[in-house]
């Protein structure tokens, strides 16, 4: 089988698609179904990451094939975490920016996570700190730094979503950073980057020069 020497990269979307659909559905002709769910959302990540509701629009999926999906994704996402927890970040860059690509890209609405790191930079903990709406999630500089004092961080990593799929950082993005930098500051706490995740990429506050 070209996956088992090659790797998914060996395989286009509608192929490792189809595989998929197949366990959900044996003894089924899925690649019809495949085709049909990469031409509606144009990519296997896109397909397997999307809402219950829209995937129950294509003709052919019904809950046993929503359900597996779901479960796919659950894999990627904790593989993913799994190569960057308890592991320094900032050696880790790829791995870390492919985690949260995973984790956060495809969501709906806004997502406001927190990056925990130990004194030599190792990830200790990664937690959701709120979720909005669909431009916009309530931020609150003195709980991110309570918790990081909680868990004995030294330094944090903010990452935010932008469901839009453009990652450029807003002004209330820009604001919301130097009010927690601000806050973490008075304490000693470091803020290594501020990552703003969109379906097209990403954006680094360090890189942009704007932290």
């Amino acid at each position: 089988m070209r996956i088992v020497g090659g790797g998914a990269d060996a395989m286009p979307d509608y192929e490792l698609l189809e595989l998929t659909l197949f366990a959900a559905l044996p003894r089924r002709d899925t690649k019809p179904l495949a085709n049909a769910l990469v031409a509606r959302f144009g990519s296997f990540a896109e397909v397997i990451s999307a809402p219950r509701a829209r995937l129950m629009e294509v003709k052919g999926v019904g809950e046993a094939v929503v359900s597996h999906f779901k479960i796919v994704e659950a894999a990627a996402q904790r593989l993913a975490k799994s190569r960057v927890i308890g592991r320094p970040a900032l050696s880790s860059w790829a791995a870390l920016l492919d985690y949260c690509t995973a984790a956060m890209a495809r969501c709906e609405s806004e997502e406001f996570r927190v990056l925990f790191l130990d004194r030599k930079n190792v990830l200790i903990a990664d937690e959701v700190q709120s979720k909005g709406t669909v431009d916009h999630t309530p931020v609150y500089p003195r709980e991110i730094v309570k918790r990081a004092l909680e868990l004995s961080a030294s330094a944090i990593i903010l990452v935010h979503n932008h469901p839009s799929g453009d990652p450029t950082p807003s002004k209330a993005d820009i604001q919301m950073t130097r009010e927690i930098v601000g806050a973490a500051k008075t304490l000693g706490l470091a803020v290594h980057d501020h990552l703003v995740i969109g379906r097209g990429g990403h954006a680094s506050f360090k890189s942009l020069g704007l932290l």
